[in-house]
């Protein structure tokens, strides 16, 4: 999509941004959830800083996305709506227009890639919306919903380059500081930069001393955000208003979203649990603002919790891995009677749950003669228990080896 122009950015930049985001709170009322703050004492006592969850994965469509599309589609005249609303998604932005065209009477056509999963499209499709499915990625479907909005003179709702947009989702920020008076610090993930900057705006225009952290995964494309065009409002209200920028791994994400699951009950997908993740490396003690005595009052924002069952599946177990929850680990045993016993002896004796075990004569390289090739997979209680294990095992003769 081409990004707004440097005239319309700064002209953007110089509305009455405190009016704009009450308006934008007042249009969502009865539409937009107002997500009620979730205290987080496992995080609290990990980090030594008072967390507040902000549940956006319990929003209407399961994501903040609905705030902006809503706000961008409740600011149309009669006379734009009737021609229809077009927009380009693979996923929340989709099912958050969606959503906000059926509220406001409006035809939503949404143009998706061929290979967005059949799940997203029946979420989209179920809200009213026509779906297209157009090219191979993204930007070959963002291409044709131009296209739509050009010849048919649909209105093109934008994932996150608009002002509109940028205050539906800044009404987040609103929230927090209503809920949350006493709040010093909010970190937000950053996709496209428009949950940033749209809860960045709303906090530096009504509490500029609270601090605005973004949340990026490494490799992302949000990287040194600075990646964007200079024409991007995005881009120029990042710029100016975030404090700083935490990269998280893919681990730390996984293991955020298995610790909600497990402590909070919440299903918060992988860029949900972005902000999360960046609770541990935030850079406190540099505070600028010397009079915020103690610890600090954080709230991450989870943005969303559309996450398909199969990729909960491979992050539990992922995450479960990288806690030392669960173990595989291969051994070779002589080919006589008695083996296997001797090893779920040990186990059952280390208190180790066995999930799996795969016993396998053709896969041994023959250490012993006529060698039996064991796998086994087991819950296990943390880095220390795994240790444990292994050395119960070496002690009675065998020689494990750890695959995960």
């Amino acid at each position: 999509m081409p990004c707004m122009e440097q005239k319309d950015v700064l002209k953007a930049l110089q509305r009455d941004h405190a009016a704009e985001l009450k308006l934008a709170a007042k249009r969502l009322k009865g539409t937009a959830r107002h997500t009620k703050i979730i205290p987080s004492p496992v995080l609290s006592e990990t980090t030594g800083h008072e967390i507040l969850l902000k549940p956006e994965n319990l929003q209407v469509t399961g994501s903040f996305k609905i705030r902006g599309a809503y706000n961008k589609i409740a600011s149309l005249s009669e006379e734009e709506l009737s021609h229809g609303i077009v927009t380009a998604s693979a996923g929340n932005h989709a099912q958050g227009v969606a959503y906000a065209a059926r509220e406001r009477g409006a035809k939503a056509t949404i143009c998706m890639p061929q290979i967005t999963p059949p799940l997203k499209v029946d979420a989209t499709k179920a809200y009213g919306a026509d779906v297209v499915l157009c090219g191979e990625v993204f930007d070959e479907s963002a291409a044709r919903a131009q296209e739509l909005s050009e010849t048919e003179g649909m209105i093109y709702v934008p994932p996150f380059d608009d002002y509109e947009v940028l205050c539906g989702q800044g009404t987040i920020g609103l929230e927090i500081l209503e809920d949350v008076p006493n709040v010093t610090d909010v970190v937000v993930p950053l996709g496209g930069g428009g949950l940033g900057a749209g809860v960045a705006l709303a906090i530096k225009t009504f509490k500029p001393e609270v601090r605005v952290i973004g949340a990026i995964p490494e490799g992302s494309p949000a990287e040194g955000v600075a990646v964007k065009r200079p024409g991007d409002l995005t881009f120029a209200l990042l710029n100016e208003f975030l404090d700083d920028l935490v990269t998280v791994s893919e681990r730390d994400i996984n293991e955020m979203i298995l610790l909600m699951l497990e402590k909070h009950k919440l299903v918060v997908e992988a860029a949900g649990a972005v902000s999360l993740a960046a609770l541990e490396h935030l850079n406190l003690r540099s505070r600028k603002f010397a009079e915020a005595q103690g610890p600090h009052v954080v709230v991450p924002i989870l943005s969303g919790g559309n996450e398909d069952t199969v990729s909960i599946g491979a992050v539990i177990q992922k995450g479960m891995i990288a806690r030392g929850r669960i173990m595989n680990f291969e051994v070779e045993l002589p080919d006589k009677p008695g083996q296997l016993v001797k090893v779920a002896t040990i186990l059952a004796s280390e208190r180790a749950n066995v999930i799996a075990l795969d016993h396998d004569q053709f896969k041994a390289s023959g250490h012993y003669t006529n060698a039996v090739s064991l796998g086994v997979t087991v819950e296990t209680n943390g880095p220390d228990h795994i240790d444990r294990i292994l050395m119960a095992l070496r002690e009675a003769g065998f020689q494990p080896k750890r695959i995960y």
